[in-house]
């Protein structure tokens, strides 16, 4: 049937113009760029997969002196700790060791034995998804459940305060710890310091506010009472130098110390990490009284 003589064709509708839909079609991307960003944020920050081998449950055993604890958690899982006390009739306190990201409380043994050899006890907590600990690593998780292995080793030392030393990815963890508790914080020791994950944010294209795992260390920092120690190296390829001068900058009460070497090249072995440390002992109050047996 032939439309009336009188009737008007529809007009067609003008396409957008290119560059219009080439917007589009760039919003489109960069929405999913953030949208893949944030569900693999997790996987790209947490390497517990790349950490070395663990110690055999023989060679664990051989460990002189150490105190290893299952710390059930308020979501009911059990999240491995050791506990190495000095080898002193007097302690100076407790030092919690937080690990960097590639690395177990297994390969942070050597760095309790130097606080042990100092006369403090260490506690070492183990992040959920790392070693021998199952679950699912984020920030919120790893800071509760580090506080609670503290909890554990405060209950069994009774120490009069905290130091916490935290390494790479552990000094975001320490800096959170040190936020909850300001008020049991003897000093903070940050190695290889970043100002926070989330100002890593731009150089993958995406906004920090989108970072789940900001572990926000810049704004810690000015709040902290105590010392803080910032060991950081100019030849770090993964946290640059410049994070550490930032944080120092933030902190009246913070000592920055320039070392040596990449960043996994084993900054603890050198002669200025040692007399830093040495450095901050010196600076803090007496031992505690003799420990109870």
């Amino acid at each position: 049937m032939e439309p009336p003589k009188d009737a008007t064709p529809t007009p067609k509708r003008a396409s957008p113009p290119l560059w219009k839909r080439l917007l589009r079609m760039l919003a489109v991307g960069y929405a999913l760029w953030c949208v893949t960003l944030f569900a693999l944020e997790p996987r790209l920050l947490y390497l517990g997969d790349q950490a070395g081998p663990p110690l055999s449950e023989q060679a664990i055993a051989s460990i002189e002196g150490l105190e290893r604890l299952w710390v059930e958690q308020d979501d009911g899982l059990a999240t491995e700790c050791w506990i190495l006390r000095a080898k002193t009739e007097r302690s100076r306190g407790l030092v919690a060791f937080l690990h960097g990201n590639g690395e177990l409380i297994d390969q942070a043994l050597s760095d309790a034995l130097e606080w042990n050899s100092r006369g403090f006890d260490v506690v070492l907590p183990e992040y959920r998804g790392y070693g021998r600990t199952a679950g699912s690593p984020s920030q919120g998780a790893i800071v509760a459940d580090a506080l609670k292995a503290i909890d554990a080793a405060e209950t069994r030392l009774r120490p009069a305060s905290v130091i916490l030393h935290g390494r790479s990815l552990g000094s975001g963890v320490a800096a959170q710890i040190a936020a909850s508790r300001p008020n049991r914080l003897a000093a903070l020791v940050l190695e290889s310091p970043f100002e926070s994950i989330a100002s890593f944010a731009w150089s993958y294209g995406v906004p920090p506010l989108i970072v789940r795992n900001p572990y926000r260390t810049d704004e810690v920092l000015p709040r902290l009472n105590a010392p803080i120690l910032l060991l950081a190296s100019r030849d770090d390829e993964i946290v640059p130098f410049a994070h550490a001068e930032r944080l120092a900058a933030l902190a009246p009460t913070a000592t920055l110390v320039e070392l040596r070497g990449t960043h996994n090249s084993g900054l603890a072995a050198s002669a200025e990490y040692t007399r830093a440390i040495d450095a901050l002992v010196a600076s803090l109050s007496d031992p505690q009284p003799t420990r109870q047996k």
